[in-house]
């Protein structure tokens, strides 16, 4: 469980994030230091996955507002077993035996703009992406949401 300075490292790296996209780890680092914060690339690192946030073209940044989306996969988390990427445009999701077009339709549900389609099996869910950037963005939110 973090310490009630890591509490505020992710704080202060929210309320940046929040103002606007962080260009790389290395300015995050700057920053808080520069705000009296101790903070490395690797911590900062964790923290910006523990956040939940996404890496764009403009840089680091916190997903839309999607409650409803971080809801569906919530709902869903006690069903997700694996992931793995497939090539840059396929993320397979292993899910309990009989879960998957359940799972399949909570990531339906979720109008998250990585997802660009996906079909559910038994317990495999195929999900189509546009890109590998939102492949990785797609299982940071994943993980996020299910963690939540």
């Amino acid at each position: 469980m973090p310490n009630g300075n890591h509490e505020k490292r992710r704080d202060a790296i929210r309320q940046l994030l929040l103002k606007g996209p962080a260009e790389t780890q290395a300015w995050l680092v700057a920053t808080l230091a520069a705000d009296g914060h101790n903070a490395t690339q690797s911590s900062v690192s964790r923290d910006l996955r523990e956040l939940g946030a996404i890496k764009t073209a403009r840089g680091y940044e916190l997903p839309a507002d999607n409650q409803a989306g971080d809801e569906q996969v919530a709902a869903v988390a006690g069903l997700l077993r694996t992931m793995q990427a497939a090539g840059p445009n396929l993320l397979v999701v292993k899910t309990a035996i009989g879960a998957a077009q359940r799972v399949a339709l909570a990531f339906d549900r979720c109008n998250w703009p990585e997802v660009v389609g996906n079909i559910g099996g038994d317990d495999t869910v195929f999900v189509a992406t546009e890109s590998s950037i939102a492949q990785k963005n797609l299982i940071t939110r994943i993980e996020h949401s299910a963690r939540s």
